[in-house]
């Protein structure tokens, strides 16, 4: 016959390892959200960063040339 004796602390250590998993599961689960959400607003951001570039910074290709303007002399004397 073995000289067995449980162990005291077993049952409270597989509980708190359960425990701490399931802490795990929901820790990971909000940080999926918080990621998706991140990623949204990462895409609203290059979304609108597009757009201002597209406006302040128009590609060479489609900018017309500034039409040259004279200064204005007034009106002619006769």
């Amino acid at each position: 016959m073995l000289n067995w004796r449980r162990d005291p602390g077993y049952e409270q250590r597989k509980m708190q390892s359960e425990w701490r998993m399931k802490q795990i599961e929901k820790e990971t689960e909000q940080l999926r959200r918080e990621n998706a959400r991140l990623r949204q607003l990462n895409a609203k951001g290059r979304a609108l960063l597009s757009c201002v570039d597209q406006h302040c910074f128009p590609p060479e290709c489609s900018s017309t040339p500034p039409q040259p303007t004279e200064p204005d002399c007034g009106p002619s004397s006769p």
